[in-house]
């Protein structure tokens, strides 16, 4: 395995930065460096992340098809996943301080995938769901990560990591 650090990204990474702050006409610069280091593989995600993507019909998702490799795009297939995929559902549903509904909720949706992936490979999960002790009605990417001791951080800590600039030029 590799000593490099890979940043493996949850959807809402690209979906806030999309909608908010990184918007592409915006900082086009962000997506820029997110391919940039795709390129370097410093930054990937998930083929249910890309799924996900694909839903919103939208620029986000012309962009996840035709500017994203499909490399960057991890399968989940891996038998290490897919093991690691089924300690962390298991280790959700017998948390008696989340709702049934957030369970089901989660073990739906692609962040028990990530946190398998990022678990099997030894990289760090990056997402803008921050760690809620008292959570209840939702299942946060970051409770389970710090109980089953998988690295996480959040868009702006990755960009420090990785030297990103974004530097601003006048209007032409």
């Amino acid at each position: 395995m590799s000593t490099q650090k890979v940043y493996i990204l949850d959807a809402n990474v690209f979906i806030e930065a999309k909608r908010r702050y990184y918007a592409f006409d915006l900082c086009p610069g962000f997506w820029d460096a997110l391919l940039w280091h795709q390129a370097r593989g410093e930054v990937m995600s998930i083929d249910r992340v890309k799924k996900e993507l694909e839903r919103g019909k939208d620029d986000l998702t012309e962009w996840a098809i035709s500017k994203m490799p499909e490399i960057c795009f991890a399968s989940t297939d891996d038998q290490a996943v897919v093991d690691r995929y089924r300690e962390i559902v298991g280790w959700v549903q017998i948390q008696s301080h989340f709702l049934p509904e957030a369970i089901a909720e989660f073990a739906q949706s692609p962040d028990g995938w990530l946190i398998a992936y990022a678990k099997a490979t030894g990289n760090v999960l990056v997402t803008h769901e921050v760690l809620a002790k008292d959570a209840r009605k939702n299942v946060p990417i970051p409770n389970v990560c710090e109980a089953l001791g998988v690295n996480f951080t959040d868009t702006f800590e990755m960009l420090k990591n990785l030297r990103a600039r974004f530097n601003w030029q006048p209007p032409a």
